[in-house]
Parts: structure tokens; C-alpha cells; sequence
């Protein structure tokens, strides 16, 4: 069963949404945006804190506990997030799964030190990666996607699920915002490097993209902002034209029982 995951762009008390990590702009208010996505039929809401990190600042706790108070699908929190007390101040805000970036590739222990104390079934290890032409591979980006590291994204892939996690959050810096389509080719390569689930993320632009990413790139998830923040698909647009290829998802009121 694929998911869609409408994901909420932290930054101060409302959700932005930008183009390849820039050019900032504002979507609205993330209590009221996910308690819609989860009436429209999204099978979970990311929520992360993008200035959290660059700012050296607190996730804010309490404006998760917001978002989380209205949601009964699960909730993935991230951003800033650096230590144990870190991690346990998210789920206790009422995260479901916590996500580590840049955190997680400063200190690969910590992953294993989360998924240790509370499962690897709450931990998703969140790439950014972006094609470099200079060495003909897809290399990781740190801090929001603005810190080269040198690493090679599926290597870290296959590490970070070593290490521990659960899922792969996979974002594509050259795609994100541009709505020309996911990395089909950086999905691929990932989603067949390691055996955990792979969250697509950057570039959707139609019901198309989705329909490749999940149907032919071996994602087991979409994630997606700005098709949805700005009123360019539904979810259940997207639900019934994965459907109507032949991909499963969890019907909704827009396309099937509940």
C-alpha cells in the first residue's frame, strides 16, 4: 500500500514552501493545514522545522503539540533535532517518528541510540541529495540543503539503514519546488540499495509524477508541498489516478469508502 504524504515546511509559526531551498514563500498555518490534509484522505503529515538547525534553535515543541492534537494519522517530526532529549521532547509533543538530517550525519550514533530506545519503526533518516557533475554521483547536502558533505547519497542510504533507521526520506535539492517531476533516477537507485521503505520527495508537479515514482521507481511513498499547499492537485486527485493505474493506496472519502 503506497502512502501520500503532504509535508509542512516549518519556518517561524507557518509553513513556507520554496523552490530548490530558497525563494521562501508562505502556505499557511500547519495546525489547520494538516487537520485538512488528514480530512482530504494524506496518509501521514511531515512536519519540519527548517530553521531549526541554520538558526542553532529549539524544534518548537509546542507548536508540534498543536499540529499533533488534531491528527489521528501518524506525524513525522523533524528539524534541529540533535540529541536523545531532542528526540524524546518530539514524541512526547506527540511526534510518531522522528526524522534526522543533518544531525544524523554529524553523529551516525545517534540513529542507532534512537532506534535503540524507542524502535526503528519511529526513525526516518532524511536525505538531501543533489547530482554533482564534477564526480558523476548524487552527493548529500546538510543544513536545509545549503552544506556539501562529499558523501554519496546511497552509501549513506545503505549506512543509515544499517545504523538503524526505519524509513528514507529522500529529497531531491536539484527537483524540490521546481514541479517538473521526483528524481525518478536518484528514487531508483536508492529504493534498490536498501530494504527499507523510501519516501520520495521534490519536484511533483502533476498526478503523473506520482504515478512514476511510485509505479515505476520503486518509492513506497510521495511526499509533496506545494501541489497542495497552493491548490494545484488534491489528495484525492492523486489517490484516484494511482488507483486507476493500478497502485495501491488507502481509498478516501474523495475516491472510496474510508
Amino acid at each position: 500500500m503506497k502512502r501520500i504524504i503532504p509535508c509542512l515546511d516549518i519556518l517561524g509559526e507557518g509553513v513556507v514552501k520554496g523552490v530548490r531551498f530558497a525563494d521562501l514563500k508562505k502556505a499557511g498555518d500547519p495546525v489547520e493545514l494538516s487537520s485538512r490534509y488528514e480530512q482530504e484522505g494524506a496518509d501521514e503529515i511531515a512536519w519540519l522545522d527548517i530553521g531549526a538547525t541554520n538558526s542553532s534553535r529549539e524544534t518548537m515543541f509546542g507548536r508540534l503539540r498543536d499540529t499533533a492534537s488534531v491528527l489521528f494519522i501518524p506525524l513525522t517530526a523533524g528539524g534541529g533535532l540533535r540529541s536523545m532529549e531532542d528526540v524524546s521532547k518530539a514524541l512526547g509533543s506527540g511526534a510518531d517518528k522522528i526524522s534526522l538530517n543533518t544531525a544524523a550525519v554529524r553523529n551516525p550514533g545517534l540513529v542507532s541510540s534512537v532506534s535503540g530506545e524507542f524502535g526503528r519503526q519511529c526513525v526516518v533518516v532524511s536525505i538531501d541529495a543533489a547530482w554533482s557533475s564534477a564526480s558523476r554521483r548524487y552527493e548529500v547536502y546538510t543544513n536545509s540543503g545549503t552544506r556539501a558533505t562529499g558523501m554519496e547519497a546511497v552509501e549513506w542510504a545503505r549506512k543509515a539503514e544499517d545504523l538503524g533507521a526505519g524509513e528514507i526520506l529522500l529529497t531531491s535539492r536539484d527537483a524540490d519546488g521546481t514541479g517538473k517531476g521526483y528524481d525518478g533516477r536518484l528514487v531508483a537507485a536508492v529504493a534498490s540499495a536498501v530494504t527499507v521503505p523510501v519516501i520520495a520527495s521534490g519536484g511533483c508537479g502533476t498526478t503523473a509524477d506520482f504515478i512514476n515514482v511510485l509505479g515505476r521507481c520503486g518509492a513506497d511513498a510521495a511526499l509533496a508541498a506545494s501541489v497542495f499547499h497552493f491548490g494545484t492537485l488534491s489528495i484525492a486527485e492523486v489517490k484516484t489516478a494511482l488507483l486507476s493505474h493500478g497502485i495501491a493506496v488507502r481509498k478516501t472519502g474523495g475516491v472510496g469508502a474510508g
